[in-house]
């Protein structure tokens, strides 16, 4: 807001990861949507060894219970050890990211971390995470890897069933969670 009344911001997506420090383990953007629009988003998380018989499961701008059915996919049918281990999620910038869309990049931040290795600062990652570890298509696809291509990302990790788009990006399709860990050597 100005002296003359609001003002739009011209780049949100690029005010939300400008910031963005390459080459931490547990961190990807994923292009989420608020409402109609694509909104590239960071998704951070930490894991650590824990002491308490019920280890801490923390979150900030995501879903709680999606955290939760995520870290159970995980578990069985991708087999990252994650049961006894405090969990710390966060979307970056004070974002809420509720939409399904954003499932395999926190799953692929998780892996990232247990396994200790950085994924790819040029890459995103967007769909759906089934309880049978599938990783499902999700709607605006095409609108959502075109923003993360316009913002200078190069790869975009997608379900095996997302359309070809005329984006400048490289689309790494996988038809599972697994998959997609075992593609990007998280495992």
């Amino acid at each position: 807001m100005v002296a003359a009344g609001l003002e739009p911001v011209p780049d949100p997506s690029g005010l939300f990861i400008g910031d963005r420090r390459p080459g931490i383990p547990g961190s990807i953007v994923t292009p989420a949507l608020e409402g109609h629009r694509p909104l590239l988003v960071e998704v951070q998380t930490l894991v650590a060894s824990s002491q308490l018989p019920q280890p801490r499961r923390s979150c900030q701008g995501l879903d709680s219970g999606r955290l939760a059915l995520l870290l159970a996919v995980l578990e069985r049918r991708a087999g990252i050890r994650i049961q006894q281990l405090d969990v710390y999620a966060n979307a970056v910038g004070g974002v809420k990211v509720v939409e399904p869309g954003a499932d395999l990049a926190i799953c692929l931040a998780l892996a990232s971390a247990v396994a200790g290795v950085p994924i790819p600062a040029s890459m995103v990652a967007c769909g759906e995470v089934g309880l049978g570890g599938e990783i499902r298509q999700v709607g605006r696809i095409e609108r959502r890897v075109a923003e993360a291509a316009r913002l200078g990302f190069s790869t975009a990790v997608v379900p095996r069933s997302a359309p070809d788009t005329d984006a400048n990006i490289e689309l790494l399709r996988v038809p599972s969670l697994a998959a997609a860990i075992e593609l990007l050597g998280l495992h």
